[in-house]
């Protein structure tokens, strides 16, 4: 069974930092493709940043040369370093995998992350 959980989403004042992280079972995130979107009030899902199973990583415009996406192997769990960060960062943080082969798109519960100004 496919499992998604994030965590440590929390409050934080403008300019800190925070990692959130994305615990899987279920499948190997060493080879799969996990993706960590976000989703402010009033706002579309957008996806942050990625990793792959190579370990490449890609990141929207907004984030480049603050966050930074890695993943632990052995504990089987992707995490976003976020650094510097600004209110517009405020959202609900998503993990997510596609690439599973089974057509299905998998989604954790989200944890929210607040950027006080």
């Amino acid at each position: 069974q496919v499992q998604l959980v994030e965590s440590g989403g929390d409050l934080v004042q403008a300019g800190g930092s925070l990692r959130v992280s994305c615990a899987a079972s279920g499948f190997s995130v060493r080879i799969n493709v996990v993706g960590w979107y976000r989703q402010a009030p009033g706002k579309q899902r957008e996806l942050v940043a990625s990793i792959g199973a190579g370990g490449s990583t890609t990141y929207t415009d907004s984030v480049k040369g603050r966050f930074t996406i890695s993943r632990d192997n052995a504990k089987n769990t992707v995490y976003l370093h976020m650094n510097s960060l600004k209110s517009e960062d405020t959202a609900v943080y998503y993990c997510n995998v596609n690439t599973l082969g089974d057509g299905n798109d998998y989604w954790g519960q989200g944890t929210q992350v607040t950027v006080s100004s």
